[in-house]
């Protein structure tokens, strides 16, 4: 396909039809696949031939999907999974074995966290956190001889703190190891980390991306940039693979290794699969995604700069406000707009926060973000609870935060129900 604009992608990407076949993406509600020869089956188990066999680990409606989204990126290659999570665990696992360690910033959401803190753990990963707006020199320092990527979140959930994506990227770089940015809240129409040095991209598909709290979903995007070979430090992919006959992932695909294994490794064996229909539904949403990203960046600035002035309302973040830490990274990294996320305090602490809550009526609240509907919860009790009250406070959760995400309606609709709820 000609190289299009984001607006375009959006729409138009990932598939296209032949001559008489239907103009709108069919749902392949299809396990399996027919070939008429034995040697045809036998050169896909070796990964001799590309297609389709068992939709455990590809799919054609899938494969759409992940090929917009690649598009979209800027990446060589995409792969879709269950859920946001999902995308997260085999995207470190497809770099990291039992034993060796990750770098990660502080400021994560909460179930990324208790995934790095509890399960990874157990598999024999150790991760430590540290301050993303840490200088360079104490980064470095939290880096290991055993560690092999960096991860962090481009918004951080619910925080919003924007990260230095290019300065994290240099100093993985300088340690041979990638960056891995989950890219959720930015989406790759606001932000495409790949063109500020990051190397691995995941999505939770369900938030913006789907757009309309339909489809859980998770997906992987690979740069292909990374040079896994002369880094030395990740054997598994250059090296054999005796589950694919001595197969090298470097030697064989090239810029798409690491891609590459993550499906036809740890896809095929941890079964973590994007249905054909959540696939189609995701497939949908992406195409209004641009126009629904610019209505959620400026609703939501629009109404981070009325609880600003709003006399119940203590302290306000969004990175495109001028009194926002993130500011001027928010004007470097969403110059188009900071997505939907506001991070704020009721004065009066929890109690009154909870009060604002409940007198909501426009709002919802739900353990969810990032659809069309505005919605509301209170992290530290709810996506948060896991955490003691001191990671709590080192990933930036004060007691009081609301996390408010914007919707698309009527922004005055939106305005008039934050002020009848905050002087409830």
């Amino acid at each position: 396909m000609k190289k299009y604009a984001q607006e375009t992608i959006c729409i138009q990407g990932g598939y296209e039809p032949k001559n008489g076949e239907p103009r709108i993406l069919p749902i392949f509600q299809s396990t399996t696949y027919k070939y008429d020869e034995a040697d045809e089956v036998a050169k896909l188990f070796d990964l001799e031939a590309a297609g389709h066999m068992y939709s455990r680990i590809s799919n054609p409606t899938v494969e759409a999907l992940e090929k917009k989204i690649a598009e979209m990126e800027g990446g060589v290659g995409a792969m879709a999974t269950s859920s946001g999570q999902a995308a997260n665990l085999i995207a470190i696992l497809t770099i990291c074995n039992a034993g060796e360690h990750v770098l990660a910033m502080s400021n994560l959401y909460g179930g990324t966290f208790t995934l790095f803190t509890s399960t990874l753990k157990k598999m024999g990963i150790e991760v430590t956190f540290v301050d993303h707006r840490a200088d360079d020199r104490e980064i470095s320092s939290k880096i290991q001889a055993n560690t092999k990527l960096i991860f962090g979140e481009t918004i951080g959930n619910p925080g919003v703190d924007v990260l230095d994506i290019q300065r994290i990227a240099e100093i993985a770089h300088e340690n041979s190891i990638p960056l891995v940015i989950d890219n959720t809240f930015a989406t790759p129409y606001l932000c495409r980390p790949f063109e500020f040095g990051a190397d691995i991209v995941t999505h939770s598909t369900t938030k913006y991306i789907d757009g309309h709290a339909t489809s859980v979903g998770g997906i992987i995007v690979d740069s292909g940039k990374f040079d896994w070979k002369s880094s030395g430090k990740f054997p598994h992919l250059t090296e054999a693979d005796p589950s694919y006959h001595g197969l090298s992932y470097t030697e064989k695909f090239g810029a798409a290794a690491y891609i590459t294994k993550a499906r036809v490794a740890f896809l095929r064996d941890m079964g973590s699969t994007m249905s054909p229909f959540n696939a189609f539904l995701t497939n949908l949403g992406v195409e209004t995604l641009a126009l629904r990203m610019e209505r959620h960046s400026s609703n939501a600035l629009a109404a981070a700069r009325f609880l600003e002035s709003h006399p119940n309302v203590s302290w306000v973040n969004y990175p495109l406000l001028e009194s926002s830490q993130s500011f001027d990274l928010a004007r470097k990294y969403l110059p188009g707009g900071a997505s939907g996320i506001i991070a704020f305090g009721v004065k009066g602490g929890v109690e009154s926060g909870k009060k604002f809550i409940d007198s909501l009526e426009l709002a919802s609240l739900v353990v969810h973000v990032g659809d069309i509907r505005t919605h509301v919860l209170h992290p530290a009790s709810m996506t948060h609870r896991q955490l003691s009250q001191e990671q709590q406070i080192k990933a930036g959760i004060k007691p009081d935060m609301i996390r408010l995400s914007v919707g698309i309606e009527n922004i005055d609709d939106i305005l008039a129900d934050l002020d009848q709820a905050l002087r409830a």
